[in-house]
């Protein structure tokens, strides 16, 4: 029986308004220096596992911005939590899907951090359909637009600023290695978006950028009671085979992998599922 209730929110979502809420503040994580001093630009940073990811690589050492839409309320969470690990925090709120904006952010971020060694591409939307038919241009437009269009904008306008040992790491989805029924749209997005990781872990090699993915299984995070009906959030999860879904303090540790070089040096184009034992080839 799930412990969480049917529940609906407005999109995108507050991790406040959840219930539970997820266990997204590293509360009993221990850090060790694998970061330190790093610069840190996570997008969708605000809640979740951006959030998670977010704080954890204050306590290993990094200062951090992060990019949200528009939940202030969560941004400011996440940044307290950086902000009582030792670490400075920058936010910037926008719409990615604007392509200005995506690139402003990474120019924010290099003014306020001094440079960028890390780029986490986390944000994303989706949004569930029952028949292809329903996805009119607009809204398939929109899923490329946050979920694939915006890492090139992003990307290329980080790229004078990453050197050697720096890393790049992106949110894919196991939507995206095996498709979904139903996330039809997003689970096409999240595979280009992986494509897009495969193909610049090679691009830049040679310039000692590493670039990796990680593709989680279902997470309690404010995007599913923002998305899903409330009938599948109350079930949510139940479909892995672990029988339930990942807190989003669960995933961000492979994030941290990737970001240090200390543990993921010889690591580029490679992929890690925490998918809840959902078996892919990595």
């Amino acid at each position: 029986m799930s412990e969480r209730p049917a529940q609906a929110q407005s999109y995108p979502g507050s991790s406040g308004d959840m219930s539970p809420e997820p266990r997204d503040e590293m509360l009993d994580y221990t850090g060790s220096g694998l970061l330190k001093d790093v610069r840190a630009l996570v997008t969708g940073g605000d809640s979740g596992i951006g959030r998670a990811v977010a704080i954890a690589f204050a306590k290993e050492g990094a200062d951090v911005a992060i990019t949200y839409l528009d939940e202030d309320h969560d941004a400011r969470h996440t940044a307290e939590h950086v902000a009582t690990a030792g670490r400075r925090c920058f936010a910037f709120g926008g719409d990615l899907a604007e392509e200005r904006h995506a690139r402003e952010v990474v120019a924010h971020a290099v003014r306020d951090l001094g440079g960028l060694d890390v780029l986490v591409l986390h944000h994303g939307t989706q949004a569930p359909v029952d028949d292809i038919r329903e996805i009119d241009g607009a809204r398939l437009r929109r899923t490329f637009d946050v979920n694939v269009l915006s890492l090139f904008w992003i990307v290329q306008e980080a790229l004078p600023h990453l050197g050697r040992g720096s890393s790049i790491v992106v949110t894919g989805s196991v939507n995206g290695l095996r498709g979904n029924k139903t996330l039809i749209d997003y689970a096409a997005s999240k595979a280009a978006a992986m494509g897009l990781a495969a193909s610049l872990a090679q691009n830049l090699m040679e310039r000692e950028i590493r670039v990796n993915v990680v593709a989680p299984g279902p997470v309690w995070t404010p995007l599913i009671p923002a998305t899903l009906p409330e009938g599948k959030v109350e079930e949510f999860g139940e479909q892995a085979p672990m029988g339930r879904a990942a807190e989003p303090d669960e995933i961000a540790p492979s994030y941290v992998f990737f970001a240090a070089n200390r543990l993921s040096s010889y690591y580029t184009g490679q992929t890690l599922v925490p998918g809840g034992g959902e078996i892919h080839p990595g």
